[in-house]
């Protein structure tokens, strides 16, 4: 599969490069040969991120994110159609996007998605071609209202306002009086969402969980790919995947310090587990909800090993405190919480970073009572699901979001 990245990147749009543009560049030296530090790799990325800051155009983050909308192919594909109804509205404050599909005769209600889209909680968006597509596919095939929640990015606003954001479009869309306006099953609902998007559904399904006041919560959660946890950046699959185009350890470091506004000089440190070494005692206590050596199977712990420090930095901790937050990090929520989780679909690739984030959660919510389906891809790598229009219309796109849709259609 690495081998095939690389052709890849060659036939993506123009679009499609502006939205992986931080990802790309930090992959070039790996394509066109050679390999580098990490250490070396996250200080070249720096260099070419803040170019655009010290030509005072603006943030690059912004600058990309122009890229993608200026240049996005489909666009246009954005209007309603007879097929699928597509509205612009406000949930309590943040906006959100509509597909509804058509009323058909034997169904009096349908089925409800809340889709949080990816994009490290920095890129794309829910007027993305890219996810019009996907949502426009999962309303006619689910025969579902889906709503796509255009949360605030990266660098107009941090954790937790994204969070907050998914969490208040979410509540107002599980009221009684709207959901009868969308004539939606209130028994029929699922919250999604892929990557960072994964990590947004993650956590305000545990919230929902937890608030006893709410008279519909979600039936069902399907994480896509998500990024769960910034507790351990040696995993076996980030030790796999450190150099894989699309998204490099570094670069996944890199979100999550733009996240959390955190010191960018603090990414090597985060890189060899400083902020979570034994004598960090804030981290202790997380340490076993974390344990990968229990929680993958051996094909993929393979021969790595833990790379846990015995001497580390409490320093980072303390002025990154939502490292270990768990409405940021939902991995290391507790046993309690994780039980009064709903069924569970979560995808993982093989050619991923975050592939053991995904399995130890699904390990973990198995481990505590709940109903988790496992969907692992081998052939396949982060982000590859929403890449099903042309030029970028590739078979792994087809077969993980057929995977996808058919569980969801199957429990929902």
């Amino acid at each position: 599969m690495s081998r095939l990245l690389p052709s890849l990147f060659g036939q993506l749009s123009l679009s499609d490069w502006a939205l992986h543009l931080p990802l790309t560049l930090s992959a070039l030296p790996l394509v066109v040969g050679g390999c580098q530090a990490d250490g070396q790799r996250l200080l070249r990325y720096r260099a070419q991120g803040h170019l655009i800051h010290y030509l005072r155009f603006s943030h690059h983050l912004i600058v990309l994110n122009y890229l993608i909308s200026t240049f996005d192919l489909y666009q246009l594909e954005s209007v309603s159609s007879e097929d699928i109804k597509v509205t612009d509205a406000v949930f309590d404050g943040v906006e959100v996007r509509v597909f509804e599909p058509p009323a058909r005769g034997d169904e009096s209600l349908k089925r409800g998605v809340v889709y949080i889209h990816g994009g490290g909680w920095a890129l794309a968006s829910a007027r993305t071609s890219l996810y019009i597509n996907l949502c426009r596919i999962m309303a006619d095939s689910l025969n579902a209202v889906v709503v796509s929640i255009e949360y605030r990015l990266i660098p107009k606003a941090c954790f937790p306002e994204q969070y907050h954001d998914a969490l208040r479009a979410t509540k107002h869309f599980l009221q009684p009086d709207v959901l009868a306006e969308y004539s939606v099953d209130p028994s029929r609902i699922a919250i999604s969402g892929d990557s960072a998007g994964g990590n947004l559904a993650a956590a305000v399904c545990q919230q929902l969980s937890k608030e006893e006041d709410l008279t519909v919560t979600p039936k069902l959660q399907a994480l896509i790919y998500p990024v769960l946890q910034a507790f351990d950046f040696n995993t076996p699959s980030y030790q796999q995947n450190r150099n894989m185009p699309v998204l490099p350890r570094h670069v996944m470091i890199n979100y999550w310090l733009y996240y959390f506004n955190g010191n960018h000089d603090l990414a090597h440190a985060l890189l060899i587990n400083n902020h979570t070494a034994l004598d960090v005692g804030q981290a202790l206590s997380f340490r076993g909800r974390l344990n990968w050596t229990s929680l993958l199977p051996p094909s993929f712990k393979k021969d790595y090993k833990p790379v846990v420090q015995t001497t580390g930095t409490a320093e980072i901790i303390q002025k990154m405190p939502a490292l270990l937050d768990v409405r940021a990090v939902p991995l290391l929520a507790d046993n309690e919480t994780l039980q009064l989780q709903p069924k569970t679909y979560v995808l993982t690739c093989e050619n991923d970073v975050l592939r053991d984030d995904g399995a130890m959660y699904a390990k973990r919510l198995e481990n505590a009572g709940v109903d988790v389906t496992l969907d692992h891809f081998h052939n396949c790598f982060h982000g590859c699901m929403i890449f099903t229009l042309w030029p970028t219309d590739f078979s792994a796109a087809f077969q993980t979001r057929s995977s996808y849709i058919k569980w969801l259609d199957e429990n929902l």
